[in-house]
């Protein structure tokens, strides 16, 4: 009897165990319980395409991706309450060295409902975001993820090419709605003309986060998307020419003995307009931009007196000097002012009223425009253009109507983001802009490149290719295909004619033949390309600017003569004599072209 009451006992005692176990857990922990429950939730989560990479013409590669790591929070994962979110902003202020301000900032522009990652820093060290990792796992909304950055070749002046990547800022978040907060997109140069195409297809996919925001598991869903990776982009451009090219160009500069400190150099195909090369000094390493949340590298490149930044190929303006004498000998052989047979004595110079217009030097005899533009005559030219003794000259009208069809005073079209348009002067822009008459002494300087008219370097290599290749006005090309992740193509650039039939063809040749002359005659102006293994056409020229008191070294040639596979445009900036100080550089660069061929 007593063992049976002791077991009853002991049955109350589990039965009342059990009740209240069942009763902490329906009443007391049910608040709790769903609240963890609710905590755990589904997310869509954006999952970053791979950028495309960029190569040259023999497929080695100028930029691809490189792994790094980042710290960004989730706003709508974030604290609810606005002093624990501004705790946690802190907190990670304090890990970081980033400002609590500009981390409240960057959520505040997002919305605190956004679930797509805000990066508060990047390109961490693995070893840094392993220790990151670990300091905000109990930090709600922040995460350390994996995501690639740019990486580029910077040793052969390419910056001004490729240019780089960014975080996308908030007004390209506007007008483009389809990007994410964290992805990066092009700032400038090639990476922001082919945006579109480099950027890919960002893909989406569903996961499990438990109440931080934390994933706990990626879902197998119908509805999850996979990244399409960017398209790959080729250039015509050849690496290893453009390194020959940026050392040449350095070595020009530092040998100008001006104190010059910039230049560039150009190299084209001038039968299809495709950029072999292309290079300005000073340049930048645009490695230097990948990484960084702050313009502070931007700052100090934008405030270096020479202006590291400027792609002076394309956005440099500078008066051409006697290269322009191609395009002046052209028009007037087109219109009949002169024959290839004209000739004329050339004093050592011409005078208007009180006005003397001298020649750079004396040449003795009788000039025609082969020899003038092989000796670069400026009296011929001054006749050519306005007028001397039996020579009628063009005139202005005449002069900038093909100023205006060799392609001055307009964009080349090269599939970069800007260029500048230089300036073809007219009667009305200067009576517009000084309230001044034009005279004749405007239009002499104009026939020998002086004066107002401005060109890019890269507009002059246009024109010399159009002379070169028999009168096609030829786009400047850069890229040359671009073929998706899987290798199909998905675009190939075709050579595009501009313009053509600007002037007659025995007007062409027998500007060639001029060009031709200053290679082989020892008395013409580029006659240091004898020593290439091919034949060769040429044109010097010395620009002056700041009242005459500096000039700009210009130089142009292209070869072989017959039939021309490249066209080649030095300018160094203050350089001085374009035959002592530009010639070389471009007398360098086409021996190593054609050692290659």
């Amino acid at each position: 009897k007593g063992s049976v009451s002791i077991i009853k006992i002991f049955i109350a005692i589990v039965f009342l165990l059990l009740a209240s176990r069942l009763f902490f857990l329906q009443v007391i922990s049910a608040s709790k319980n769903q609240n963890l429950a609710e905590g755990n939730s589904i997310r869509p989560r954006s999952i970053l395409s791979s950028r495309g990479v960029i190569s040259d013409v023999k497929g080695i590669w100028l930029a691809r991706n490189k792994p790094s790591f980042v710290l960004g929070v989730y706003p709508s994962d974030l604290p609810k309450n606005q002093d624990d979110r501004k705790a946690e902003y802190q907190k990670l202020s304090n890990l970081l060295g980033v400002s609590a301000d500009e981390i409240e900032r960057k959520v505040n522009v997002a919305g605190l409902t956004s679930i797509q990652l805000t990066i508060i820093q990047i390109d961490l060290p693995h070893d840094q975001a392993l220790i990151l990792q670990e300091d905000t796992a109990g930090m709600p909304g922040v995460a350390v993820v994996a995501q690639s950055i740019r990486e580029y070749k910077s040793d052969s002046g390419l910056a001004h090419i490729l240019g780089y990547t960014g975080l996308v800022s908030e007004d390209e978040l506007k007008t483009n709605p389809d990007y994410l907060m964290n992805e990066y997109a092009g700032k400038s140069g090639l990476e922001k003309t082919y945006q579109n195409y480099l950027r890919g297809t960002p893909g989406v996919e569903k996961v499990e986060v438990d109440s931080f925001g934390k994933v706990l598991r990626t879902l197998t869903d119908v509805d999850n998307l996979q990244p399409v990776t960017g398209d790959n982009i080729t250039l015509n451009t050849d690496y290893n020419l453009q390194q020959i090219m940026a050392t040449e160009l350095a070595t020009g500069i530092a040998n100008s003995g001006t104190g010059s400190t910039s230049g560039t150099v150009i190299a084209q195909d001038p039968q299809t307009g495709a950029i072999l090369g292309m290079v300005s000094l000073p340049a930048y390493d645009n490695n230097i931009f990948e990484g960084k949340l702050d313009n502070t590298a931007y700052k100090q490149l934008l405030s270096d007196p020479n202006l590291p930044l400027l792609n002076r190929a394309t956005l440099g303006v500078y008066p051409s000097g006697s290269v322009i004498k191609i395009v002046m000998a052209a028009a007037g052989l087109n219109e009949g002012v002169i024959s290839s047979s004209t000739a004329i004595e050339t004093p050592p110079e011409i005078s208007i009223g009180e006005y003397k217009f001298p020649d750079w030097k004396y040449h003795t005899g009788v000039t025609n425009v082969a020899r003038a533009i092989a000796e670069s005559n400026d009296i011929f030219f001054y006749a050519l253009a306005g007028g001397y003794d039996k020579i009628k000259g063009l005139g202005v009208d005449r002069i900038d109507k093909y100023l205006s069809l060799f392609g001055f005073g307009a964009k080349t079209g090269i599939d970069l983001p800007s260029e500048a348009s230089g300036l073809v002067p007219t009667p009305e822009w200067k009576q517009q802009q000084r309230g001044e008459g034009w005279y004749i002494g405007d239009t002499y300087h104009l026939g020998i490149g002086q004066g107002d008219l401005l060109t890019t370097p890269l507009q002059m290599l246009n024109a010399l290719s159009a002379i070169a290749n028999g009168g096609k006005l030829m786009k400047p090309q850069l890229v040359k295909e671009i073929v998706d992740s899987s290798g199909k193509t998905v675009k190939t650039f075709t050579p595009e004619i501009q313009r053509q039939d600007m002037v007659s063809a025995s007007s062409i040749s027998a500007v060639q033949a001029g060009m031709r002359l200053a290679v082989t005659s020892s008395a013409g102006s580029g006659r240091m390309l004898q020593d290439l293994p091919v034949t060769s056409a040429a044109k010097t020229g010395t620009a002056q600017f700041m009242n005459n008191q500096k000039e700009h070294a210009w130089f142009e040639a292209y070869a072989p003569y017959e039939n021309p596979r490249i066209s080649i445009m030095v300018m160094i900036e203050g350089g001085g004599e374009g035959y002592t100080v530009s010639e070389p550089v471009a007398d360098n660069i086409l021996k190593y072209y054609f050692s290659q061929k």
